[in-house]
């Protein structure tokens, strides 16, 4: 016998079935049958207090899950603050389904409450944008969003859902069907160019491999280690790509990736992105003749920033395995000079920074807080950086053993994405150490998220790195425009963070000394609620870094 059912509940519906089981979002009228579908199809319903925050937790969730993490957002000013959550998961190729709500159909063009004009603001931001302009096709409307936000690279989708649409009741017999659709072959790389890569590894004295997000995407890492050893190559890791081999690998490097790209002579560059991250491929980063093999799924990535040898369309797993056949032509018994020389420099320079990280100063030297807190992080724990300065030095310390253990904005940049993050991280992994490290500067984005960790029963540990500045833009702007007058840079290390989230239903502690930085966080993670510990640092350090805009 047919059911009727109303709009929301076919969205529950085809959640279910696409395995999405929490659902990121801030209430709102135009999508409250969203809600009344999700709680009869049992979708856990996690509320926050910015729409931001909903589209950061369900970037976090594709990255944790490699499902497609959803959001619902009502029309207008919903849709509008979850654009810069949208945003970054575009950027950093995290799969995502955004729902917002719309006014009625037979209201369009009238001014109704809310209206803006949604797919045209996230049309640029997003692979796939779409209206549901029956309540019927929802599902099938759905399956194609779903289905964009999964091919490679992978990123967000936009569906714009009327609230009429929503609302109205159907006949289950008259509903579009949908799935079954699915590529679930990746793409493979052309054989000739992976047999001439063979070659140029045979022939190289300085091959580095250098590897992104995409080969975290492709959960190429026993192919990766195998690679690896079988040819004695260093590694470099980015992005997502943290991970993919554990931090004791005897092949990762990361000290002296610098060092080792302005003397290659071969980069095998794996789903990577030459952008700012990695001196955008060109000298003097690099040499002027390296030559350069570029594996990604998406052809116009491929010699992005500069030439390359052979760009292989390739999902980054399926070359490693073609190209581990080859093992005969490119494979070592033992460890090159070239990889003996950048240990030995990887040692020296972890040397010369452990020595900086002693310090036992009051306030806190920001390397020795990057050590205390890498040290008390389990080797299993969930780690989001969500800061500038203090996050750089403390992601040189943390062991990173499992593939999506390191969570970072990526390469939008983009500040806040801390709470929101732990948010989709405890609901993913309950049980494991969830550990945010912020800035002081970044904290304040979505601070109001403990709160909703609090009521929602979401334990994580918060650490702030707290300089009392935006650091990393304070030292820019010293370093272009002189330290007089200075405007705009700083805060104050006068505020009570600690304080803050203890008001909001968590566990607060304020620390001045190195050594009481470990005890803290014991103490944090006991309490069993949403907990932050804030850090005092040395307000006169400075890092050495590259220019705010990359450069």
């Amino acid at each position: 016998m047919a059911e009727h059912v109303h709009g929301g509940r076919l969205v529950a519906d085809h959640l279910a079935d696409e395995g999405v089981d929490a659902l990121f979002t801030l209430t709102g009228g135009h999508i409250s049958p969203i809600f009344d579908g999700c709680k009869d199809r049992g979708i856990r319903v996690i509320d926050v207090r910015h729409e931001q925050a909903a589209a950061h937790a369900a970037d976090a969730y594709g990255r944790l899950t490699f499902r497609p993490g959803v959001a619902a957002v009502t029309a207008g000013p919903g849709v509008t603050d979850a654009i810069t959550g949208v945003t970054n998961a575009f950027y950093a190729n995290s799969p995502m389904v955004l729902l917002g709500g719309r006014n009625p159909l037979a209201l369009e063009g009238m001014g109704a409450l809310q209206d803006a004009p949604q797919l045209e603001l996230l049309r640029p931001v997003t692979k796939r944008v779409d209206t549901t302009l029956e309540t019927r096709r929802i599902r099938e409307v759905l399956d194609a969003s779903f289905r964009a936000a999964l091919a490679p690279r992978m990123g967000p989708t936009y569906v714009d859902l009327p609230m009429d649409v929503l609302m109205t009741p159907v006949d289950t017999d008259h509903v579009v069907a949908a799935g079954g659709q699915r590529a679930t072959v990746p793409p493979g790389p052309d054989p000739d160019a992976v047999a001439a890569t063979a070659g140029l590894l045979a022939q190289a004295e300085r091959p580095v491999v250098l590897c992104g997000s995409g080969t975290y995407w492709s959960r190429a890492s026993q192919e990766l280690d195998a690679l690896a050893r079988t040819a004695q190559l260093p590694v470099f890791v980015n992005g997502m790509a943290r991970g993919i081999l554990p931090s004791d690998h005897p092949n990762l490097l990361g000290l002296s990736r610098k060092q080792a790209l302005r003397q290659a002579d071969l980069v095998l560059a794996l789903g990577i992105d030459f952008d700012f991250r990695v001196g955008y491929g060109r000298p003097p980063a690099y040499r002027d003749d390296v030559v350069v093999v570029h594996v990604d799924p998406q052809p116009d990535r491929i010699g992005h920033n500069r030439p390359v040898t052979h760009g292989i369309v390739s999902d980054v797993a399926s070359f490693l395995r073609v190209l581990l056949a080859h093992d005969a032509t490119f494979g070592r018994a033992e460890a090159t000079p070239w990889l003996e020389e950048l240990t030995t420099e990887e040692g020296r320079r972890r040397e010369a920074r452990d020595a900086a990280a002693s310090s036992d100063a009051s306030p806190v030297h920001p390397l020795r807080f990057a050590r205390e807190v890498a040290r008390w992080a389990d080797p299993d724990a969930i780690v989001i950086g969500d800061g500038g300065d203090i996050v750089a030095h403390t992601a040189g310390q943390v062991r990173v053993d499992h593939p999506g253990h390191w969570m970072d904005p990526g390469p939008f940049g983009c500040l806040g994405v801390g709470a929101p993050f732990a948010l989709a991280a405890a609901h993913v992994h309950p049980g494991k150490q969830v550990l945010v490290v912020y800035g002081d500067g970044s904290f304040g984005f979505n601070a109001m998220e403990f709160e909703s960790a609090a009521r929602q029963g979401l334990p994580f540990v918060g650490v702030v790195g707290n300089d009392g500045a935006w650091g990393e833009m304070k030292a820019f702007h010293e370093r272009v425009y002189g330290s007089e007058g200075m405007v705009a840079q700083d805060l104050t290390q006068d505020v009570s963070y600690e304080g803050v989230v203890t008001a909001l239903g968590g566990y607060g502690q304020r620390v001045e000394r190195p050594e009481d930085i470990g005890p803290a966080l014991d103490r944090a993670a006991a309490s069993g609620v949403p907990a932050l510990v804030n850090v005092l640092l040395d307000r006169g350090f400075r890092r050495e870094s590259a220019a705010a805009y990359g450069a």
